[in-house]
């Protein structure tokens, strides 16, 4: 049977170090222990759980939830990051789907598809050769309406299911991509709210699915930004794990940066 063998989340933004290299500093090597930590467990398939960027989805195909179903991925580009294709796979992907839709989760296929930073940061610096299958999986954070966290909750729920029902030995790792706090585009692009973030990753860490799933989109949208709605991914990642307590790898508020960054690993029994 398949086996989900770890499950990760952090954020995907990056920025110049400059005046804030120490901080700068934590946040590379915490991601760079996530890398090492999903790397050592050998993965088989690797499931990004994140937002795409108004790169590739558009408002007369928003898709609350989609996922990549192709053989290959050639990046997008973005933000200078390379371009090297990633190995997909497909058939995760359409299965997944196919599973979810019988669970009355609607959950799109997009291919092809070109993904941009809110998969690339996570998934270059987990995997730079390119060489663990990766599965895109995006929740909505840009079009309305956004699938809401207890919908992300949902999402996760009907995921684990599908690992464990597969009936091969594939080894699974989710790792959710985006947030904390952060406005993009907006006035108040720059401020971080850390009270938030801190209360978000202690219901993260303590397993506490229920308290992530009883957030609303307006009002993480009011005290943490529209950018905060990426903490849906997150959720994904926390329902699927099933209440399991975590580590936190890395926190820093760097408004240079515009977010909030941190990176997480959920302990799987």
């Amino acid at each position: 049977m398949a086996k989900l063998v770890g499950a990760f989340a952090m954020s995907h933004q990056l920025g110049a170090p400059d005046g804030v290299e120490e901080q700068s500093e934590r946040v590379f090597e915490g991601m760079k222990a996530i890398g090492r930590r999903i790397r050592a467990l050998d993965p088989d398939v690797l499931v990004v759980v994140t937002s795409d960027h108004l790169n590739n989805f558009t408002l007369t195909a928003p898709a609350p939830f989609a996922v990549g179903t192709a053989e290959t991925f050639h990046p997008l580009g973005d933000m200078g990051l390379p371009r090297d294709p990633v190995p997909g796979a497909p058939d995760f992907a359409l299965g997944m789907r196919a599973f979810a839709e019988a669970q009355r989760v609607a959950v799109a296929t997009v291919d092809p598809i070109q993904p941009d930073h809110g998969v690339m940061i996570p998934l270059g610096i987990v995997d730079p050769a390119r060489t663990i299958p990766a599965v895109p999986l995006y929740v909505n954070t840009v079009f309305y309406p956004e699938p809401s966290p207890a919908a992300s909750r949902r999402l996760g729920e009907v995921l684990r299911a599908y690992i464990d029902q597969l009936p091969d030995d594939r080894r699974v790792v989710l790792l959710a991509g985006g947030g904390l706090s952060h406005w993009v585009g907006m006035p108040r692009e720059g401020t971080i709210n850390e009270a938030w973030d801190r209360a978000f990753l202690a219901d993260m860490l303590a397993g506490d699915v229920d308290a992530l799933a009883a957030r609303a989109n307006p009002e993480i949208l009011d005290v943490a930004g529209n950018g905060g709605l990426e903490v849906n991914a997150w959720i994904v990642v926390a329902a699927a794990t099933r209440g399991t307590t975590g580590e936190c790898l890395f926190y820093e508020a760097i408004p240079q940066w515009a977010t909030g960054m941190a990176g997480v690993e959920m302990r799987l029994s």
